[in-house]
């Protein structure tokens, strides 16, 4: 069993926030690792729903605010629909998936968690007025 550590990073690679997530097989795809690190949050934010959720994508009816997103009103999340959003994300370049010194660019992409234990996740903001 492997272990990663999950970080979520700038662009410029400053680290916000980390956390490891234990027990994972050795060789993961990585849209398993994007789906066990939505269903992991949600899992968290569901504990102790708020009006604040922090998370890789931002839920349904909620507003962008610094570090996260607010919740007009707390309720419990569906990691399923979180997890969807964030496949749907990652395909229209909405962040970036780093893995040691290299840029994933599928989601099929097997990762060796024995050779490369952090993932950083970098989050993308579109231009505006471009």
């Amino acid at each position: 069993m492997a272990s990663v550590v999950l970080r979520d990073e700038t662009a410029t690679g400053r680290a916000l926030e980390e956390y490891s997530l234990p027990g994972l097989p050795e060789r993961i795809s990585a849209r398993e690792l994007v789906r066990l690190r939505v269903r992991e949050e949600v899992a968290r934010y569901n504990a102790a729903p708020s009006h604040h959720f922090n998370g890789l994508v931002r839920p349904t009816d909620a507003e962008i605010e610094l570090n996260g997103y607010r919740l007009r009103t707390p309720r419990t999340l569906d990691w399923r629909k979180q997890a969807d959003a964030a496949e749907a994300a990652f395909a229209r370049n909405g962040f970036l998936m780093l893995v040691g010194d290299r840029q994933i660019e599928d989601l099929s992409t097997e990762i060796d968690l024995t050779a490369d234990p952090v993932v950083s996740f970098v989050k993308l903001v579109p231009l505006v007025g471009g």
